[in-house]
């Protein structure tokens, strides 16, 4: 028998009591993904083995942290998408260099992950998200349910590395999941942020590919 969950719009945000930033957060301008969107879902797969080298980056109380400056875009994209009963899932916000090295060994291929360097850029800036949705109306399987929501078809699952997780995919690419990731798209569009045409949970905000000094900002 298949597992089904409900689940309703919750009357209080999910997410309250947002403990205070570190030091070395605060020096960086980071803000906790919780202080800005209080409804958003935290499936940090870094921060378990549910990820594509097998194991833990992350601490288990690690935070999704951004920089402040993609504040106000995330903010309009939620407003956007909970208008539709939906909220935004974070899979990744600011990723530690060190954690980039590792991801670099285990997967050396420019293609799908990013070379790191000498300075640091986009998720080591805490200037991109891997972001995907999750609706707050109705039933889903076991394998689909994420923090009390139901994971939104978006045909592939986070880092697939294959050609169907390219942003504007078609082949082997539902229609329903095409236009998922469209709608995912248009609201972060409405914040400002764009999608990284290799993958469709990625996006960027302004500045993201500026060349900055590798920070050393602890995840939790």
């Amino acid at each position: 028998m298949t597992v089904v969950a409900t689940t309703t719009t919750p009357a209080t945000p999910p997410n309250v009591g947002v403990p205070p930033l570190s030091p070395q957060a605060l020096a960086a301008g980071f803000v906790d993904i919780r202080s800005v969107v209080p409804d958003a879902i935290v499936d940090l797969r870094y921060a378990t083995p549910n990820n594509f080298v097998g194991t833990p980056m992350y601490p288990s109380d690690a935070r999704c942290l951004v920089h402040e400056s993609m504040a106000p875009g995330l903010a309009a994209a939620a407003d956007k998408l909970r208008a539709g009963g939906e909220v935004l899932v974070f899979w990744d916000c600011y990723r530690p260099h060190d954690v980039q090295v590792r991801m670099w060994e285990a997967m050396p291929n420019p293609n799908w992950v990013a070379r790191p360097g000498t300075t640091a850029r986009s998720h080591e800036t805490g200037r991109s998200v891997d972001v995907t949705v999750a609706s707050v109306r109705g039933t889903c399987p076991a394998t689909q349910q994420v923090g009390g929501g139901c994971l939104v078809d978006m045909g592939t699952d986070f880092d697939d590395f294959s050609p169907r997780a390219l942003a504007y995919a078609t082949t082997g690419v539902s229609e329903q999941a095409q236009k998922n990731r469209a709608r995912l798209r248009d609201a972060m569009n409405a914040g400002g942020l764009t999608v990284y045409t290799g993958e469709w949970w990625h996006f960027d905000g302004t500045g993201a590919n500026i060349e900055r000094e590798i920070l050393d900002v602890p995840v939790n």
